[in-house]
């Protein structure tokens, strides 16, 4: 799918921020102790500078959390993967930890982001910039031919990315065949492991992203669809995640991130929903396979992939200590798994990594960490109803300023839901519109609503 870009003007989210009460400076105290820790040296017992991890992020990114090398080894793969280390910068107890629990994560809107840590840190000393030596826990994953973990190592060293490298830019260069040695395996890899994936059954939906982006002096919306390298990307993230649950379920202690497995009955409604759009599901295919062949681009690959969607709930942060939970697995994943990887903009990510650090050494976990464990899936569950709010009325507000003066036209559409939701052509708008039409059909639909005061846009059959 080509990326789709609509020019919007000037648009004050300032409303949102206030609506959701988002948090602004950092309390004085919180500041100083970032500040001071940012000023500590660089050490570490293990020395990996001579390792050329790159990070691979979008082009505007400052908090790099992670950093990548892969190779060939032993008729398989090695993958390093490199986290940055914000636990070395954060007193257990003082006042930045307190606040970084207010917060829970990092907070995006299109004229700046709610940051979890102070820029000092999060964009600055522990962000994995590249030239630079930085602290990081770094995750050794060995793989064998067909992508099966055979060996997973994590400790505290010191690093140098070589290079700060953006999705588009790698995406070029890995058409061209020219991608270097670091991250020249990722489209194999990637693949590789998302073969594995389909196959115990992880559902991964390749939805086109809707996302405001500032333009001047004005705005735009834009609906672009992942490049391939994204998803290579996200599978390296994944299979660590993956890593980090094993370690943490053999050890007794941890933070999943658990989801239910697709229900039955959703399997089935989904069955039929392919039936009625035309797409194929071949007998005892798993439903992240079929999920796969979906064109995103299409009304109907559209309209099942919205369909899809209903299998994928239920996501929560589950703390254990002792014995397993009931759910250990993630439904999406296929597999136990836990965050781990984004500790710049995750608190969550934090606490669950000082568990593997010290259970991959085979020490006692540390007391603050292990107190910490029941008490985040709240401040979680609380901080993910925050970010989500905020993601949706951004582009709620963007539609509505966009559209409000065009009521009374008309749009092409393709029905994607049968709650009545569609997705505009031209803007890339999706809405609700009253009515019954059926799903994955086209529909030409009348504007009868966008008001940005309430963010509002509703349609109706024309």
């Amino acid at each position: 799918m080509p990326i789709r870009r609509v020019w919007a003007p000037e648009i004050d989210f300032a409303g949102l921020r206030r609506e959701l009460k988002l948090p602004g400076e950092f309390p004085a105290e919180a500041m100083a102790e970032a500040e001071a820790a940012a000023d500590q040296p660089v050490a570490a017992a293990v020395d990996l500078t001579d390792v050329a991890f790159v990070t691979i992020d979008p082009a505007s990114s400052q908090d790099l959390d992670q950093a990548m090398h892969l190779s060939r080894r032993d008729g398989g793969y090695r993958v390093l993967y490199a986290i940055a280390d914000v636990a070395s910068f954060v007193r257990p107890g003082g006042p930045l930890e307190a606040e970084t629990w207010a917060r829970g994560q990092t907070i995006y809107l299109p004229d700046g982001r709610i940051p979890l840590h102070p820029p000092v840190l999060s964009e600055g000393a522990v962000s994995l910039f590249a030239d630079v030596e930085r602290l990081a826990v770094v995750w050794t994953i060995d793989l064998d031919a067909d992508g099966a973990m055979t060996g997973v190592e994590v400790g505290r060293a010191r690093v140098r990315s070589r290079a700060k490298l953006d999705y588009a830019s790698v995406q070029r260069e890995v058409d061209a065949g020219t991608a270097a040695e670091p991250y020249a395996l990722l489209p194999e890899l990637g693949s590789l492991l998302a073969k594995r994936a389909g196959e115990r059954g992880a559902v991964n939906l390749p939805l086109p992203e809707q996302e405001v982006e500032r333009d001047g002096d004005g705005w735009r919306l834009v609906l672009r669809a992942p490049l391939p390298v994204e998803e290579h990307n996200a599978q390296i993230s994944l299979l660590t995640g993956m890593a980090a649950a094993d370690l943490m379920l053999r050890g007794g202690v941890g933070l999943l991130r658990t989801m239910p497995p697709p229900k039955p009955e959703a399997v089935v409604k989904l069955q039929a929903a392919a039936k009625s759009l035309g797409v194929l599901w071949p007998g005892g295919a798993p439903v992240g396979e079929v999920v796969a062949t979906a064109d995103p681009s299409t009304p109907r690959g559209a309209a099942f992939l919205e369909q899809a969607a209903d299998l994928l709930r239920g996501a929560a942060y589950t703390a254990f200590d002792g014995s397993a939970p009931a759910l250990t697995g993630h439904g999406g994943v296929g597999s136990p798994y836990a965050h781990v990887t984004a500790p710049l903009r995750r608190l969550a990510d934090r606490y669950a990594t000082e568990v593997c650090l010290a259970l991959a050494a085979g020490q006692p976990v540390p007391d603050w960490a292990r107190e910490a464990l029941p008490k985040l899936p709240k401040v979680m569950a609380d901080s993910d109803r925050v970010a989500g709010a905020a993601d949706r009325g951004a582009i709620d507000l963007a539609e509505a300023v966009l559209l409000q003066g065009r009521v009374g036209e008309v749009f092409a559409a393709g029905v994607l839901d049968a709650d009545g939701t569609i997705a505009i052509d031209d803007p890339a708008v999706r809405a609700r519109c009253k009515g019954g039409l059926p799903v994955g059909t086209r529909a030409q639909v009348r504007l009868t609503l966008a008001d940005p005061a309430t963010r509002k846009v509703q349609f109706e059959p024309a």
